[in-house]
């Protein structure tokens, strides 16, 4: 597999992550506030706010920096003494996140003669919550003072401290610079190693016994699988690459099990929608973290009902946030406000079931799935419609319980916001979706109630048909949503990719549903706009409204190929992996939906989280789509749907773990052929060209 190319963000910025601990800074390697959260960063609180090296009192020229990994980075400078055309000094900063926050800073001398500089650090902890940073509100900075093994910092309530070990340790700290005189023999060089320990303790406590920060996931928290993927188009080699290696960043360990973070900076925790989808992509690699993830979840399961939260019993919570600041944030620490990650719970234990999950693991599991579909049936459907809706009901909540949940994410075509309550089109399709796959693992499991939501979904879907499709010259298209009213929301979307595969649409509608998401309006080249550019309310940098989310796209590319679309998820695929191309191979949270034209390049779009786990795990479910890969582990089936026409003219993946085995396929000139597939399991290749494929 091609390694993937050093690369920063697409503002400049460089990541480092491990769990739920961060650094983020721009490419010269110093840190200091800035509207795209620079600092280090441990259980949403920031813990170092500065970070700046100086030379006799000027910073260095800065070279650039690029990552060395998912938690670790290099930056170089330089810097003239002396005089002369050419720099004298190099200096090389090396920052690692891999076990405590870690940074190693070497100057060396490059002149025929020694050289004397007075190196300081500027060093600031202003203990922020993330949600204040997000904001751009920056609280003053600690007063740091010089301790036994470094410089302490402790916050203004006195409830956190920070030490920042020195070795050597610094000859002084003056106005919050910690000053080293240095002299430098030719071709000599001085380094200091920088440690990070964080925690509270009283004044009179000697500080150097705080522990080093470590990733919120601790130790021992496993790497996902690396199946071997070679392609004649090397980029998406490098996209794969890159993808593996941000969920593994992105992976932390909660007591016995792990899951996804959603995404670096602002998300670094769990969500029940964020974290249920890349763990589904993520099923190539593995069905273990979609397991631990769903436990988990279960275990966070509504009980009661709590407007403050919006708890309710049988639903999969939105988001958990932590920290000693966590009181301080946009929404409830512990917050149930999602209208789909409930049905999506459902339907990733079916996926996961059918990719071979262990059996007592679903067993224990299917209770939390039977709550979770009466959920869908009762709180799930609070005006008895027959739809699921979501109503924020006061203030701190959000406003859309969808993915798209920004204030002005849900607009008809003419641009008006549509008003609660509101039933989104995609949450019907994973509802239908759920109630099949529920009703399947029930009947399985000898459980009763399998005909019992056969006969909801079928009466779901009967509604949908009826309330959802918006008519119109050009052969209709689902609407985005019912607004209270009962009216449709028609404006043209990415949603109603989602419905493709869901069963809720009929093929004739679904081929419809293709045909629309491949006009130019909704396919911008470098994936599929959220939103139509024909609606008044678009914008390519606006959040939901024109901009293009790779995790969508992948969602899109899925569907389209599931239901036989395949040229149009050909067209995006490829211009998803273009759109990687340009951003070093790291696919970020979402970018802009402008156009693409020759010599153009995907528009960043501002603080947008990188790495994110869905935009990472979207490369893993279009590997999943080129290859159409349907386990049914249960049943001793493997089914293949290869798209067609495929979008490479060779792809080879080997090792992908299932059912206690190995999985390897070989894609060549629309022939697929199995290389290797673990024992018991019937391979079934269903052609999508008469006598183009072979097992």
């Amino acid at each position: 597999m091609v390694a993937a190319a050093p690369s920063v963000g697409p503002h400049g910025e460089v990541t480092c992550v491990s769990g739920r601990t961060f650094c983020l800074s721009t490419a010269s390697g110093q840190i200091r506030p800035g509207p795209y959260g620079d600092g280090v960063f441990v259980e949403d609180t920031r813990i170092l706010s500065a970070l700046v090296l100086t030379l006799d009192g000027d910073e260095p020229h800065a070279l650039g920096g690029y990552a060395l990994g998912p938690g670790a980075a290099r930056f170089s400078a330089c810097a003239h003494v002396a005089g002369g055309p050419d720099p004298t000094l190099l200096i090389e900063r090396r920052r690692s996140v891999a076990d405590t926050w870690q940074e190693q800073i070497r100057i060396t001398n490059h002149r025929v003669g020694p050289v004397e500089v007075r190196v300081g650090i500027e060093a600031a902890a202003d203990f922020a919550y993330i949600f204040d940073v997000k904001h751009g509100r920056h609280p003053s900075a600690a007063a740091g003072r010089l301790v036994t093994a470094g410089v302490r910092f402790d916050s203004a309530d006195a409830d956190q401290s920070a030490l920042l070990c020195s070795e050597p340790l610094p000859d002084r700290f003056v106005d919050g610079e910690l000053q080293w005189e240095v002299t430098l023999p030719p071709q000599g060089s001085w380094q200091v190693e920088l440690t990070l320990r964080a925690g509270a303790w009283s004044p009179s406590d000697e500080p150097v016994a705080v522990p080093a920060i470590r990733p919120a996931g601790g130790s021992g928290v496993g790497s996902l699988a690396r199946p071997r993927i070679t392609c004649s188009d090397g980029r998406f080699e490098r996209l794969i690459e890159r993808s593996i290696s941000d969920l593994d960043s992105l992976l932390v360990r909660d007591g016995e099990d792990r899951y996804f973070a959603a995404g670096t900076p602002w998300f670094l925790t769990l969500f029940g929608r964020d974290s249920l989808w890349s763990a589904m992509m993520a099923l190539p690699l593995g069905v273990e973290v979609a397991g631990e993830t769903l436990r988990l979840l279960a275990r966070h399961q509504g009980e009661r009902h709590d407007e403050v939260t919006e708890e309710a019993p049988g639903k999969i919570l939105h988001e958990v946030r932590h920290g000693p600041q966590v009181d301080r944030g946009d929404l409830p620490p512990r917050y149930f406000g999602t209208i789909d990650a409930t049905p999506l719970f459902v339907i990733a234990l079916e996926r996961a079931w059918r990719w071979g999950l262990d059996a007592d693991a679903v067993s224990t599991l299917l209770p939390h799935a039977e709550r979770a579909l009466a959920w869908m049936r009762d709180d799930g459907d609070p005006d008895g419609s027959g739809f699921l809706r979501y109503a924020a009901v006061g203030d701190g909540r959000l406003a859309n319980q969808g993915w798209k949940d920004s204030e002005d994410g849900i607009c008809f075509a003419d641009g008006t916001l549509a008003d609660a309550p509101i039933a989104l089109c995609e949450v019907q399709g994973y509802a239908y979706r759920a109630a099949i796959g529920g009703a399947a693992m029930l009947d399985a499991h000898h459980r009763p109630g399998g005909a019992q939501w056969r006969r909801w979904a079928s009466s779901l879907r009967d509604r949908f048909q009826s309330a959802f499709w918006v008519d119109d010259d050009q052969g209709g298209f689902p609407a985005l949503a019912l607004d209270g009213a009962g009216r449709q929301v028609d404006a043209v979307t990415s949603n109603a990719a989602h419905l493709l595969g869901t069963g809720i649409l009929e093929p004739w509608q679904e081929e419809r549903v293709a045909a629309r998401l491949a006009e130019p309006d909704m396919d911008a080249g470098w994936g599929l706009r959220t939103l139509s550019s024909h609606s008044p309310r678009f914008n390519p940098l606006s959040y939901h409204g024109g901009s293009v989310w790779p995790h969508d796209t992948a969602i899109a590319i899925d569907g389209l190929a599931r239901v036989g679309a395949g040229s149009t998820a050909r067209h995006l695929l490829r211009g998803l992996i273009a759109a990687g191309d340009h951003l070093g191979f790291r696919l970020p949270e979402l970018f802009g939906g402008e156009q693409r034209t020759d010599g153009s390049r995907p528009l960043p779009y501002p603080s947008a989280c990188s790495p994110q786990a869905w935009a990472a795990g979207a490369s893993l479910l279009a590997l999943r789509a080129v290859l159409g890969i349907e386990a049914d582990v249960p049943s001793g089936v493997l089914h293949l749907r290869p798209m067609d026409p495929p979008p490479f003219a060779r792809l080879t993946v080997e090792g992908i773990p299932l059912a206690g085995g190995k999985l390897s396929l070989h894609l060549e000139d629309g022939t697929l052929r199995v290389l290797e597939c673990p024992e018991g399991i019937e391979v079934v290749v269903h052609p999508t060209r008469v006598g183009s494929l072979q097992a």
